[in-house]
């Protein structure tokens, strides 16, 4: 709202308007509103919840520490969605249909993870919102994403033409600067199912490969099946990873802060033509703005870790967690960086991956030997270094430490081919 406040004021020539017009200013902006939101916001919700005894209902698993969390304030995430939600509309282009996805994006998940901590702390049920439920609100989200990305006229990409053997026809083409060539040569936006292959010199993968066996007409006609069908399933993966990824002091804030600092340098790249031609990757126009959304994200998680870290204060909940995932994974689809989440969210990854498989194996072998075995000492992977004997704090810092290791690769896969 400040944006179109100050763009008015601009053309009053009111003296320092114009410094909103520049997205570097208003992320800046938007991550020290996001942080002071969430240290005032978090003390004001902390006192409440404590007040109301909204707290942490904890079943004794043997882990060490884990029943001085009993009644430890819960449903935080409500810090974290106000943090993002307030800096981006005071902030960025509330036209901008990239902002308006990762808004709904938030509040969909927000409100869906809410119901859940408010059925497990309100209702006494530890199960929270059915499986089914919960699964259904990340598929319906992933399908209106899906759709509005592939049918919307203002998501498009823009593609390079060859510029060999091309005659400059102007003075601008005649530029000597390497950077200003390569960027007057684009040609116009376009719609596209393309997004971007780690590691690969021509790294651009389309959807519609996927449909090889069919010809030309029906591979266009039916590309967009499977193009929703896998935001759908990234969508929901993410959200669920980051889910189980919250079960330690800071852990799911401290990694998610991360992921998203580099979603934000990968935003401004893809949004920036110069930047974009330089890296040869996707130019993907009105992008850029997507960084003053990504700034409100970083405070948001580094200012909730003001309170969620060891010991916590204050746990973020379902209302958090799934917003968080949903958030990382609708950021990374629209600037066609997907499949890169598997590098980037490794730690999700991971501790999805080690549920899946303890399940899994305890199930089978249950069938096969009539008694189930495990393959960690308890899942999700964190708990099984806290069977170990690991204390909380240092699993968490190492878990961070990977986070920062996997996040500097998935930014030098720009390069690195």
């Amino acid at each position: 709202m400040l944006y179109y406040l100050f763009t008015y004021l601009d053309k009053l020539d009111f003296p320092g308007a114009g410094v909103f017009q520049y997205i570097s200013f208003r992320s800046a902006m938007a991550v020290i509103t996001s942080l002071i939101i969430s240290l005032i916001i978090g003390k004001i919700i902390i006192r409440f919840l404590q007040k109301k005894q909204i707290g942490e209902t904890v079943r004794d698993l043997g882990l060490e520490g884990q029943l001085n969390k009993q009644g430890t304030p819960t449903m935080g995430g409500i810090i974290i969605l106000a943090s993002i939600i307030i800096p981006t509309l005071l902030f960025a282009k509330l036209h901008n249909i990239y902002i308006i996805i990762l808004l709904v994006t938030t509040i969909w998940l927000g409100f869906m993870g809410f119901i859940d901590d408010y059925i497990k702390v309100f209702k006494h049920d530890k199960q929270g919102l059915k499986g089914k439920s919960k699964i259904l609100g990340q598929v319906s989200l992933g399908l209106l994403v899906g759709l509005t990305i592939y049918f919307s006229n203002n998501i498009v990409i823009r593609e390079k033409i060859s510029t060999n053997n091309v005659e400059p026809k102007s003075e601008i083409t005649k530029s000597t600067n390497a950077f200003e060539r390569r960027a007057v040569y684009m040609s116009g936006d376009l719609k596209s199912t393309k997004t971007t292959i780690p590691f690969l010199k021509n790294n651009e993968f389309d959807y519609e490969y996927l449909l090889a066996f069919l010809n030309k007409t029906a591979r266009k006609q039916w590309v967009w099946v499977v193009f929703i069908f896998a935001v759908i399933f990234i969508v929901t993966a993410v959200s669920n990873g980051a889910n189980m990824t919250d079960g330690l002091d800071g852990l799911a804030t401290g990694v998610s802060a991360v992921i998203g600092t580099t979603l934000g340098i990968l935003a401004y790249v893809s949004g920036n033509i110069i930047f974009a031609d330089y890296l040869n990757i996707m130019y993907i126009p009105y992008s850029g703005e997507m960084v003053v959304f990504a700034s409100a994200f970083i405070g948001a998680t580094v200012g909730f870790m003001w309170y969620n870290s060891y010991p916590a204060q204050v746990f973020m909940g379902d209302t958090g967690s799934l917003a968080i995932g949903g958030i990382i994974a609708v950021f990374a689809i629209l600037i066609r960086k997907e499949i890169l989440l598997p590098i980037l969210c490794g730690i999700f990854f991971v501790e999805n991956l080690s549920v899946m498989l303890q399940v899994g194996w305890f199930k089978f072998t249950k069938r096969k030997y009539g008694e189930g075995r495990r393959i960690f000492l308890m899942s999700p992977l964190h708990h099984h270094y806290q069977k170990k004997g690991y204390v909380e704090p240092k699993i968490v810092t190492r878990f961070w430490i990977i986070a920062i290791m996997l996040a500097v690769i998935t930014i030098i896969t720009l390069k690195l081919r």
